[in-house]
């Protein structure tokens, strides 16, 4: 392993390394704008406080490794970090594969992704690299018309994505899962926050750690276009209390729910919940990049024997 390694990572994820700045400018040109040297090491960089600069460096990467073109996103929109939601679709697999010998591939292994964004990274990412075929939900029309516009450049990938909104807000299967559909997992990056003012006091928190509070605009900390991304009413733990309880209304249609739990503090109280619904399996897979440190809560309401027989 070499010293530049990034050994908290899945050891699949495509990311482990540090970013290799040249090849990534060969792959995308334009990112050749944001590239500059750190005078002390030489070494290529970007300015990851710069939106656009992380926006082109996340172009570049699904370019080079995952082969999506035109990838683009809205400015009132969030970026995902890419290495981390791979990191996401690895342990899935993990889950997925449970005691076979080998990780199942393939578009017969359906997923559905809660509130996509208009990123689509989930869904680009495991249909690359399993070839996975997803169905991609949101309340936010103008997220899918964006992802709408993505998978336009990339029909390869998008004869295995579907997009579908979720028109009431105050569900999350319903309407989405249909009586006759069977999902292999679902997955969802749950909104963090419990008001804008609590996200907009968790970025200035941020960017003060970070020491860069004064070059803070305005627009910086406007989230009116992307309240459904960082914040609902309760935030990640009525969220993800709400999901688990909606779950148990389709015990039979999905081998594996799946959610990202941010806050670890949360887990107590959603084992709670978990037990009124009484799943046979239930794991906490733990999560790291760098310093942000997360998890993945994952049940399933069948017994091993199910879940070994369940059509693939």
């Amino acid at each position: 392993m070499s010293l530049s390694e990034k050994n908290n990572l899945h050891p699949r994820n495509l990311h482990r390394d540090r970013y290799d700045f040249e090849l990534l400018v060969q792959t995308n040109p334009k990112l050749k704008n944001f590239v500059q040297k750190v005078k002390v090491t030489d070494k290529l960089t970007i300015d990851f406080d710069n939106p656009k600069a992380v926006k082109s460096l996340n172009e570049s990467l699904l370019m080079h490794y995952y082969h999506v073109q035109n990838w683009d996103i809205p400015e009132d929109f969030l970026c995902p970090p890419i290495p981390g939601r791979a990191d996401y679709i690895h342990y899935i697999a993990d889950l997925l594969q449970g005691n076979h010998s080998e990780i199942p591939k393939g578009p017969s292994v359906k997923g559905l992704d809660i509130g996509v964004g208009a990123n689509c990274i989930y869904p680009l990412i495991g249909s690359s690299v399993y070839n996975w075929s997803f169905v991609a939900s949101d309340t936010n029309m103008k997220a899918l018309e964006n992802c709408a516009k993505i998978l336009e450049n990339n029909p390869e990938i998008a004869k295995n994505i579907s997009l579908q909104q979720q028109l009431n807000s105050r569900f999350i299967f319903k309407d989405i899962i249909e009586p006759q559909d069977q999902f292999h997992f679902t997955m969802c990056n749950p909104p963090f926050h419990q008001s804008a003012e609590e996200a907009k006091k968790g970025t200035i928190r941020k960017l003060n750690n970070l020491g860069l509070q004064k070059n803070v605009s305005n627009k910086t900390l406007n989230f009116g276009g992307i309240s459904d991304e960082l914040w609902c009413d309760g935030g990640e733990l009525k969220f993800i209390t709400q999901m688990i309880f909606e779950s148990a209304k389709y015990p039979q249609q999905v081998m594996w729910f799946t959610t990202l739990v941010s806050k670890k503090e949360h887990l107590k109280s959603l084992m709670k919940v978990l037990e009124k619904v009484n799943p046979v399996q239930l794991k906490v897979i733990e999560m790291q990049q760098g310093q942000k440190n997360s998890r993945i809560l994952a049940w399933s309401f069948l017994s091993e024997n199910q879940l070994n027989h369940f059509k693939i």
